[in-house]
Parts: structure tokens; sequence; C-alpha cells
């Protein structure tokens, strides 16, 4: 849209103004130097003003947002033109200390974004801009947009740019004030950072509120809402006795399931003043949950904003793992108050400064709520399932990258999992009491300030007097270590030698690794599990080190890695006996799960090498070793082990997981072998499944509760399900049948659809109707989510026609990032057989989907994108298919820097 300014400018005037706008647009923007269209961490250089303070008045009416704004500039150093970042906005007025600006002769817009200011003075000053923006047509949901007819904001990383003018950095810490004005029956809760400071009537039925935040803050931090929504209330007193109000808010179909998630908060507010000694500092925390959200959730100062998937829970609509994902994410981003929002990153390289930090703290929370062991275990294998292919790719960067095209691309599992996995070194390596030292050190120092990840470190290397200067490397260097553990016992000495030698593979860009700083946690025991030498940790900092113990007086067996102690692979030469003993008798929880998905993986990639060499007839007669099911059997029947942890000793290793171990990559054979054992367990197996899930059937009338032993004997009971579900029988339906009409939970009734899902009948659709007519009856979209995510995830034959038909089906939703989660990147990322199959529809399929979504959201466009980042490992055929789709994505025209970067690494890695 012409501005009216702009309109009157001639051809001539038009033609110099965008001459000097492309000059200071490259020369003075506000955003770090670039290498062609990257951006690079070693330019970094600080802004050339500040922003003091921010006013801003928002009207808001169904047409358009007219957003008015105040900065208070000064200069930091030498006087230059100002360039401010803006997109999608309609410039209405600009005026410097109450003086408009020309166009063209005081400031030039830029052609596709962006405003220069060309003189501005050397001496503080206050520049007013007007913008109108339409947040209807915002279907990026970055910046100010509307959600099922709410007004709602996004702001990280880069999305304030989209509401108005100004230096969209994270080190630029500014006081808001903020006002909003809206029609009161349509936005009836109007909500903004910090503490409201005041609420009035208007004429034409409409209303204001004012807040003031009193801390200094980055613009990725600020938040609106303005919308019809209903909610809880309740308070929290902190240590030294202030009242906190605290508010969630939803739609008022959500109203019923908010309680859990604000026991949630004020679980993790009394945590962190335990733990971390943190107070919360305002006067009161909003969350407001919406349906339409590209992330998890956002931590704005005070006001907090999360997709409902983060928030909503109540028994007949969330499983037990959505209970401890609500309890995690509500922690995680109150934590942000003080590990994000009072200490923030100074550039977006620094991002897993905040989220690093912050997804440890969540971990053990969660683990202090839950079981430690239980969490340890699921938070490995999302490294192992997840972060280690990412390290393996074309996508893989260090956990503090050193370039990026679209910063929206690095929220990823290394920058988060692995980033709190660094955290975690630190405190294995100085202990909790020195690790609570360097936290206290970095607050002190810090707060209120926008810094580095050398800044941690440093904090944490003065505070315990240790010189972490090699542990940068985790900082630095990208790819998952293997460290490679030889043992040797001298029986005559009485000596246990362990030599230990590290390297990781060349990734893109870093063609040599320098030794990385490895704490490894180790252990000696007997041959029947007793402690021969207490556990201790070993540091790794050179290629190869050998540690002696003396004192052995038995052959030990080696404990290695305990509690995953580093985001490393283990190469140790091991036997099944070993393995098998470990399995039984290690101490460390980890350890003893992690024994038996080695015992699992070895025997399932031999009948995948077997299957591969085999013809139609022999393949039938495959089947898994007897050794194997007996050791499965004694797990199974084992008295004393803690349900969740017996569950997850019990479920095979993930097909991602096992991929990793395959070269090329065979999903038909992979996927075979898993049906095959999960199948060839439950008959063999079968009445000691039926024994267990029997004894675990809840007594009737029993009440709800998430404590970690009623989860794991649901977790464990449903694993049993599962694998009786895949004899295919009558009486296996009539169980799967029996358990989805006698459930009184989400978790059970969603294990019952799951385990019918790949046996079409009477059955599967009596179970599948209800399911979705319950849901809809009760519009209740996460259900439905569900509800379409298992069929999506299923393999059968016609997979694929089953999602295009999901796509048409009255409750799909192309511009809802859940729905489209749901069934698309379900679909690509769970359903491996159908994705990967030979004909190649899969592929084409999904390439044609990221391209539609680019179109209105290049996030999750990008993100679904990454499915074809790992062609490479797979048969040449495949590798074909899926290298056309990405180059008919990235040469598609206009297409986005997000998809752009993610199909240009994925060809080129």
């Amino acid at each position: 849209m012409e501005t009216p300014v702009r309109a009157k400018l001639g051809l001539a005037a038009a033609a110099a103004a965008g001459a000097i706008a492309a000059y200071v647009y490259y020369r003075y923007r506000s955003r770090l130097k670039t290498d062609g269209n990257m951006v690079l961490r070693s330019a970094y250089a600080p802004a050339p003003y500040l922003i003091e303070t921010v006013d801003l008045n928002f009207i808001l009416t169904e047409e358009q947002a007219l957003v008015k704004s105040t900065l208070r500039f000064v200069c930091s150093g030498a006087a230059c033109p100002l360039y401010l970042d803006g997109e999608d906005l309609a410039l209405r007025s600009i005026a410097l200390n109450g003086v408009p600006l020309v166009e063209g002769h005081d400031y030039v817009l830029g052609a596709e974004e962006g405003l220069t200011v060309l003189a501005p003075p050397a001496s503080a000053f206050e520049l007013s801009i007007v913008v109108a923006i339409k947040p209807q047509e915002n279907t990026q949901l970055s910046g100010l947009y509307k959600t099922s007819g709410n007004y709602c904001t996004q702001c990280e990383a880069v999305g304030f740019r989209r509401i108005t003018y100004f230096l969209d950095r994270p080190d630029i810490l500014s006081k808001y004030t903020v006002r909003v004005e809206a029609d009161k029956a349509l936005y009836p809760v109007l909500l903004s950072n910090g503490n409201e400071t005041g609420r009035g009537e208007m004429a034409g039925s409409r209303h204001w509120a004012s807040f003031e935040d009193p801390f200094k803050k980055p613009c990725y931090l600020f938040a609106l809402v303005a919308a019809k929504l209903e909610g809880i209330e309740s308070s929290f007193t902190t240590c030294s006795g202030k009242q906190v109000r605290l508010a969630i808010w939803s739609e008022a179909e959500n109203a019923g399931q908010l309680d859990w998630a604000m026991q949630s908060l004020k679980d993790a507010m009394a945590w962190d003043e335990r733990v971390y000694g943190r107070e919360y500092d305002l006067d009161v925390f909003h969350i407001v949950a919406v349906n339409d959200f590209n992330m998890g959730a956002m931590e704005n100062k005070g006001l907090n904003v999360f997709n409902t998937a983060c928030v909503l829970a109540k028994s007949s609509t969330a499983t037990d793992a959505d209970y401890e994902r609500v309890q995690g994410v509500v922690a995680h981003e109150y934590f942000h108050n003080w590990t994000g929002n009072r200490v923030t990153c100074r550039d977006w390289f620094q991002l897993t400064l905040k989220e690093g930090l912050t997804v440890f703290r969540d971990q053990s929370f969660s683990a202090d709520m839950t079981s430690e062991a239980v969490k340890r275990i699921e938070d490995v294998r999302v490294m192992r399932a997840h972060q280690f292919v990412e390290d393996a790719g074309p996508m893989a960067h260090p956990i503090r990258p050193e370039s990026y095209l679209a910063i929206d691309n690095f929220y990823t599992v290394t920058v988060y999992e692995k980033g709190a996995e660094v955290i975690r070194l630190y405190q294995t390596l100085l202990g909790a009491a020195g690790f609570r030292k360097g936290m206290d050190l970095y607050f002190e120092r810090h707060d209120g300030q926008a810094v580095t990840c050398d800044d941690f470190r440093a904090a944490m290397a003065d505070a315990n007097g240790r010189d972490l200067t090699q542990f940068e490397r985790w900082y630095t260097q990208a790819g998952t270590p293997t460290v490679k553990a030889v043992g040797a016992y001298d029986s005559v000495k009485h000596i246990y030698t362990l030599t230990l030698s590290q390297s990781t593979p060349a990734t893109p860009g870093q063609p040599r690794k320098l030794p990385f700083h490895i704490p490894i946690k180790m252990k000696l025991l007997d041959n029947k599990g007793s402690c021969v030498l207490a556990e201790q940790v070993l540091e790794l900092t050179r290629q190869k080190q050998t540690f002696v113990f003396k004192s052995i007086r038995t052959v030990p067996v080696l404990s290695l890695l305990r509690g995953f102690s580093a985001p490393v692979r283990l190469d140790m030469p091991v036997s099944n006996a070993t393995l098998e003993l470990l399995a039984a008798h290690d101490d460390d929880a980890f350890n003893r799960w992690d024994a038996s998905q080695q015992l699992a993986s070895r025997v399932l990639l031999a009948l995948v090498a077997e299957w591969q060499v085999s013809d139609r007839q022999s393949r039938i007669q495959l089947d898994l070793p007897d050794a194997f099911v007996a050791t499965f059997r004694a797990t199974l029947t084992a008295e004393g082990i803690e349900p969740s942890l017996k569950a997850y000793t019990l479920s095979l290793p993930e097909y991602s997981v096992l991929a990793q171990e395959m070269s090329p990559i065979d999903p038909d054979g992979l996927v075979a072998m898993l049906r095959l054992a999960r199948r060839s367990l439950a008959r063999r197996l079968r009445a000691e499944f039926t024994s267990v899930y029997v004894s675990l059937a809840p007594p009737k009338g029993e009440t709800f509760t998430v404590a970690p032993e009623a989860v794991g004997q649901r977790r464990l009971r449903n694993v049993c399900l599962e694998y009786l579900s895949q004899i295919g029988d009558a009486e296996s339906e009539a169980v799967c049948l029996s358990h989805f009409r006698e459930a009184t939970t989400m978790t059970d009734s969603l294990a019952a659809l799951k385990a019918l899902a790949p046996f079409p009948g009477a059955a599967l659709e009596e179970v599948s109707d209800a399911f979705y007519s319950r849901a809809k009856a009760n519009s209740e979209a996460l259900v439905i989510n569900k509800w379409f995510a298992v069929q999506a995830s299923t393999f059968v034959p016609d997979a694929l026609q089953r999602v295009q038909a999901l796509m048409v089906h009255e409750a799909y939703d192309g511009s809802n990032p859940n729905r489209v989660r749901s069934v698309v990147n379900t679909f690509a990322s769970a359903n491996p057989a159908a994705f990967h199959a030979r004909d190649g529809l899969g592929y084409e399929f999904i390439g044609l989907q990221v391209l539609e979504l680019d179109k209105r959201n290049p996030q999750l466009a990008a993100r679904l994108c990454n499915v074809f980042r790992d062609w490479k490992k797979y048969d040449e055929a495949r590798q074909a298919l899926m290298r056309a789709q990405l180059l008919r994505i990235r040469d598609t025209q206009g297409i986005s820097k997000d998809v752009l970067e993610i199909s240009s690494r994925s060809i080129d890695g």
C-alpha cells in the first residue's frame, strides 16, 4: 500500500529515494552484517542507537489495528543514519521530536522492508510513528495476528517488526508502557506485559486498558492479547511475602481444562525459589492459551502465550503424557522469567543461552515432580531419536550456530535438548553445589543485561575456580562425539585399566574436530551387580586417555556413561551376557534400560540383515531368538521394578534410533522386522502379557491421579495391550474393544484406538467413530488432533490415500498449525513405511504440502521440509526421488527464506 507521503513524490524523487534506501539499508540496518544472505555471528556489532523507553498505543478495529509508538532514542556512538526493521506495515506518519518527517528528505522506506531516518540527532530524541496493520490477514502467526476472532502476538524471534518500525534485535532493552483499546463486547479481556495501571470505558461500546512493565526487556518479549476469553484465578505468596495474582485464560469451551496448568505454575514458582533462590518480580502472572500458535509457548514477561496443546488438561481429554508436557512447558516458560527475561540473549546466535539452560531447569523440575529415572530415560530417548539424527545430517550445527538465513530454523533439538545436556555437563563437572554457585554469580553479574554463552561459562568458571576454556568446544563444534572404551584387568596385580578415546565425525563446514571436555560417570560392579568401585567422574579431555584403578579384587563389570552423563555415543565391546547382567543388576536405572535397548537393537538389526538376503518364503520363517524372548519374559514378569521403567524397558527401540545403525537405511526391512518382533513377542508371551495386563486393571470408581505410580501402572498396562493387539485375532480384538469401553481416561481410550488402528473391522469402526463423535460433540479440538494423528501414523497399504482423505474431512483446518501437524507432519515423520514407499508418492505429497504451506506459514513449512533432510542415507532410488522434491522446493519462485535455507542445506549437505 502506498503511504500518503509517498504518493506525492514524483518519479525522479522516488528513484532517488530508492537509491538512498538501498545504500542505508545495507550499511546501517540494525541486524547483523551478512555474508551474501547469511547472517554471521562474527559480524555482531552493538547497535548505534539504544531505545530507553517505548510507549505503545493500540487502536483495534475489525478493519485494522492502528499502532502508535513513541520511542526515546539515545545515540551510543557517532551519529549515523538509523535503520529500523519493519515488515508488512502501512506507514501513516512519522515525527522526530514532534516535527513531521518528509519521505525522501528525512527518511526513506526500504524497497521490501524497513525504514531509515537519514540524519537523526546525536543527542537523545523522540521518534513518534503511526502504522496500520491487518492482523486478520497475518497467516504467518508472527507479530500481531487474529486467532479464532481474538487478537494475539508472537514476537520471538523477529515478529515485533510486523507490529511497528523498531530495532528488532534482542540486545535493545527498553521499558514499556502500553495502552490498548477495542470493542468491549468483542474483546472484553485486554492484556499486555507488566502490571495494569488503568482501565476505563469509551464511547461506542469500546474500552481501554493500560500497562507498565518496570523491567527493561527486548521487543521479542512484548505481548498483547485482546480477546473474548474465560479463565481461572488464584494467587501465590512468594518467599518474601508478596502476593502474586495468577490468571490462566482460554476460549470458553476450554475453561474447564485449566486447573492442572495452574497447579503446575504454582509448583514451578515454589521450586524455583527453593532450588535457585529466584522469586517472581511482578504483581501478576498471566497465561493465555490460543488454538493457532506456531510454537508450544512463549515466555513474554508476565503474559505467557501458549498453544492450547501445552495448557489444557483433564482426564477425559488429556493423556498422562499430555499432563507431563503441560507441567513441563508451564514450568519452562515460567523459569524463563530469570533465564531469558531478566537475563536475555545479546543476539540470536546465543539462543541456547536461554533455551538450553531453561530446558535443563524444566527437566530437573519434572524429575523432582515425577521420577528422576523415568524422566532421564525420556529425555535421552529424545536425544537419540532426534538430536543425534540432526547432528549426523546436513542441518548439523553447534548449539551456538555461526550463521543463519532464517533464525526460525534454529529452534532445534540441538539448541534446546543438546543445549540442556551441555548445561548438565557443568553440573556433572562442578557438582550440584558448584553449579548453584555458578548460577548465583551469573544472575548477580548479568541481571538486566543481554549477554552471551561465554558470559555464562565465565560465571561457572569464576565461581568454582575452574579453567573451562576447552569446554567452549561444546558451543563451537557440531556433531555427536563417539567415546570408545576398552578395559583390561590384571588378575595378578588387581589392577583395572580403562582406556577412553574420542572422535567426532565431520559435519558441514567442520571437517576436523578438536577433543571435547567430556565428563563420564563410571562404576565397577561384580558379576552379581554388587559394587567393586564406587561411582566417580572421569574427565576425558584428550583424544585418548588411560585411567588406572588399583585394588580391584575381582574381575569387574564396567558400568559406563551412567545417567547418560554426556551427549555422546558409546563404543564399548560387550557381550550379550554382560548386557543381560547390566540390564538385570546395574544400580543405575538409565544403564539398566540402555542395556536392554542394546540387546533389542542387536536382535532387530540382525533380523533386518537376514530379511534383506532372504526370499519371500524364507522371510516367513524369520523369528526372534529364544534367548532374547527369555530375557524379555524375565523383565515382563519381574517383581519390584518401577512400572514406568518396566514399560520403557519392554518397548523396542524406535525406528529412527535403529535407522542410524544402517547404511543405507532400509525402511521396508526395518518396519517389517519391528512388526514381526512385536507380533512374535505377543504370541509367545501371550499368557504373561495377559497376566500383567489383568493385574494392572484399575479398581472401579478409582479417583484419577497423575501420581507417578498410577501413571506407571497405566503406562505398563497399555504397553501390554499394544503387544496383545499385535496378535490380531478375535480374542485380542475383544480385549482392545473392552479396554476402550471401560476406559475412564484419555490415556486408556487413546491406547485402545492405537491398538486397533492397523486392523480394519467392526471393532475399529466402533472405537474410531465413538472417539471422534465424542470429541466433536464436546468441541475438543486437541482430542480430534489425536484422532487424526492415529490414522496418519498407522501403516496400512492405502495409508497415503487415507491421509489425503483426512485433509478434506469436515474437521480438517489447514490454517491451524496443530491440525496440520497432526495429519501431514505425523504422516511424514511417524509413518516411515508409507512416507518412504518405493513409488515416491509419499515424497511427492509432502513436497506439495511444503509449497502450499509456505504461501501462508513459512515456519510451519520449513519444519515439514526437514523430513527430507536425511535423503542421502537411503538407497539410490529413494535418494533420487527425495532429491527431486528438494530441488522442486528450492527452485520454486518466491519461496520463503525459511524453506530456502532448509531445502538448500539439505541438498548441499
